[in-house]
């Protein structure tokens, strides 16, 4: 199955973000793929990279940063418990120091249960849809991949939903775009969340906050804050990632893809639109010191946005990159960062959206009743689906 439209031309008034809320921002991508790979955009001010290769440097370059080196906590939440967090969080800090942290928390998703994950998102599928009613598509998103991390990380049924609710907030702070009411809800979150899984940090509880007390110890990480701010961002990481693959997924049962037949096909079929239709578009790093790509340099203080959509539509990193083909071997995909900053959640993330779905189409729920061409979230950088 193909993109709905040809991916041969540009298309007029778009730009890397707001393609990221187009029915179809692929056309896009491949033109900037073919034409202008790694390049300057003067009205982002920042350097755009976006095929296979100029992403693939970007994302290793040790010259380049996940924080602008002189504000690596945003300005509106230094000093509140959301910058304590932010802070500490792997996926937005460097050095050797972040490295030690990063393998502890890599150790502990290592570890996590999948099928219990899977278990635990049809539970709360099922009683999501009990309720009765039209299906509640955003809940199943936003609030069963969060209520699902929240139980593996020890919190019962009741104080998950508590939880989901608290990261909801939470994450308001991170994109650049926050408002200070933003800020201020995502401070008061964190607190309240920080209160929810310390005890569980403490005594080394069960499931993922147990195993990642353990990983900790076995690299002789001993400071419990660090630990606690990774616990908060198992499910800030969920949040957006996991409710658009969910969303992407069903977007391409709806267009026509077919229904797998098994949760072993449907898995597949996830996988795939990890790639096909990432359900987070972008990333950006800024320049500590001079970055060189294709003769072209980054100075210290410049950032870049880094398409990895566009990147894994890229046919120098994937055959036939417009097709969408579950199963597709040996994939090459760039949704999950690369490196240093890889995300380990990708396989719990898959985990949760497949179960998720699975228990949804066995409900009785069909595709083809959703919009093949949805309006999307105004978010810069997820590409989730209003369904």
């Amino acid at each position: 199955m193909t993109s709905p439209s040809s991916p041969t031309s540009p298309i007029s008034s778009t730009s890397p973000i707001s393609a990221v809320r187009l029915p179809d921002p692929y056309p896009y991508y491949a033109t900037l793929v073919a034409e202008r790979p790694f390049a300057y955009d003067d009205d982002l001010s920042a350097w755009v990279a976006s095929d296979a290769e100029a992403v693939t440097a970007v994302l290793r370059a040790e010259a380049l940063r996940v924080r602008p080196p002189a504000e690596p906590v945003p300005a509106g939440i230094v000093g509140t418990p959301a910058g304590e967090v932010f802070g500490s969080l792997v996926r937005m800090t460097d050095g050797d120091v972040r490295g030690r942290l990063k393998r502890v928390v890599v150790d502990a998703l290592g570890h996590a249960d999948l099928a219990a994950a899977a278990r635990l998102a049809a539970d709360r599928t099922r009683a999501v849809l009990a309720r009765g009613g039209e299906v509640p598509y955003e809940e199943l998103m936003f609030g069963v991949p969060a209520r699902v991390v929240a139980g593996l990380c020890g919190l019962d049924a009741g104080v998950d939903d508590e939880a989901a609710r608290l990261i909801g907030d939470f994450v308001q702070c991170i994109p650049a775009t926050a408002t200070p009411d933003q800020q201020r809800a995502a401070a008061e979150a964190a607190g309240q969340l920080q209160k929810l899984l310390g005890p569980g940090i403490e005594r080394a509880a069960d499931g993922l906050l147990g195993d990642l007390v353990r990983a900790a110890r076995a690299a002789d990480w001993a400071d419990t804050a660090p630990l606690l701010a990774n616990a908060i961002g198992f499910l800030s990481q969920t949040y957006d990632a996991t409710a658009g693959l969910i969303g992407n997924t069903l977007v391409a049962l709806a267009r026509g893809h077919a229904v797998p037949p098994t949760a072993d096909g449907l898995e597949l079929l996830v996988r795939e639109v990890v790639r096909y239709d990432a359900p987070i578009q972008n990333t950006r790093r800024f320049a500590a010191r001079p970055f060189r790509h294709r003769g072209a340099e980054v100075e210290p203080g410049q950032s870049v946005l880094v398409l990895l959509a566009a990147a894994n539509r890229d046919p120098a990193a994937n055959a036939d990159p417009h097709t969408l083909r579950p199963g597709r071997p040996d994939p090459t995909v760039f949704t999950f960062g690369a490196d240093a900053h890889h995300c380990p959640g990708r396989d719990l993330a898959v985990a949760i959206a497949t179960a998720t779905i699975d228990t949804l189409l066995t409900s009785g729920a069909h595709p083809s009743t959703l919009p093949t061409t949805p309006a999307y979230r105004p978010l810069a950088n997820a590409r989730i689906p209003l369904l």
